[in-house]
């Protein structure tokens, strides 16, 4: 058994990200329109028949954009909290499916581990992504390093975290006082530093995969980002997900009788630059 997993987009114009196996997926988060989500779906070789559900981590723009469209069209569940869904996208009655922190929710052969976290959001959530002895993290929108993004963070394979800005960059930056200060508050989002605390401290020893995400586009860049993660990185892959285009999509594979080790290879239906 394999998880498959990439970022159709991520930061500030649209976050989408996709785990799943041979025969089911997940969405997390539609942030882009549905008719950019299934051409970056078909670009990567993805089929959108083996997506089973979308999960929500909070009512922002940028993360639910595309969610309804896309849900309607497919007849997808949504999982979605109740008070997110009341400042969220609007469904189709029947399509809403509300979550409770830490509740594992079984999709096919996938189990989902949503868990609260600090966002500037009526009630963000993160998730981990589970599959015979695999976990795939999305830890995007994080305003601090809580004891719950370090639990789960030491449990994954592969992560998605967010490393969203530099700091001298964003103290020098063009953005009024009151932006920066919601950005670097406890509620908005990780600095590069933070994120980095974050993986030199409590990476697991099965981590493999490390996907910076939800980069700024003002106030970090991804040369920067990358640079400062590859000097820790190890025997882990550090790619930056594009705020313009998908990534490539990744696999790992567990063997059955030790789920400790892995063998991880590349799956590249449609090879994609890291800067662009």
């Amino acid at each position: 058994m394999a998880l498959y997993f990439t970022s159709l987009n991520s930061g500030s114009n649209g976050n989408c990200y996709y785990v799943g196996t041979d025969t089911d997926a997940v969405l997390v988060d539609v942030g882009l329109s549905c008719r950019e989500t299934e051409k970056r779906m078909k670009g990567l070789g993805l089929n959108m028949k083996t997506v089973k559900a979308i999960f929500v981590s909070h009512e922002h723009g940028d993360h639910i954009k595309g969610v309804s469209t896309l849900a309607n069209k497919y007849s997808l569940p949504v999982y979605i909290t109740k008070k997110t869904a009341g400042y969220g996208p609007r469904l189709i009655g029947h399509l809403s499916r509300s979550f409770l922190h830490k509740e594992i929710i079984t999709i096919g052969g996938l189990e989902i581990t949503p868990f609260v976290k600090y966002h500037d959001a009526s009630d963000p959530h993160s998730f981990i992504i589970s599959s015979k002895g695999i976990t795939v993290g999305v830890f995007t929108d994080i305003g601090q390093v809580c004891k719950e993004v370090v639990h789960h963070f030491k449990q994954c394979h592969a992560v998605f975290l967010e490393s969203n800005y530099d700091e001298d960059m964003l103290e020098n930056g063009r953005y009024p006082i009151h932006l920066k200060n919601r950005i670097r508050g406890g509620h908005g989002h990780l600095s590069n530093k933070e994120a980095l605390e974050l993986f030199i401290n409590h990476r697991s020893p099965n981590l493999s995969h490390l996907l910076l995400s939800h980069l700024s586009k003002e106030n970090n860049s991804p040369e920067i980002a990358a640079a400062l993660f590859q000097q820790h990185a190890g025997d882990v892959k550090i790619t930056v997900a594009s705020r313009y285009q998908s990534t490539e999509v990744f696999t790992i594979s567990a063997r059955e009788h030790n789920k400790e080790t892995s063998m991880i290879r590349s799956f590249k239906p449609m090879q994609l630059g890291l800067f662009q």
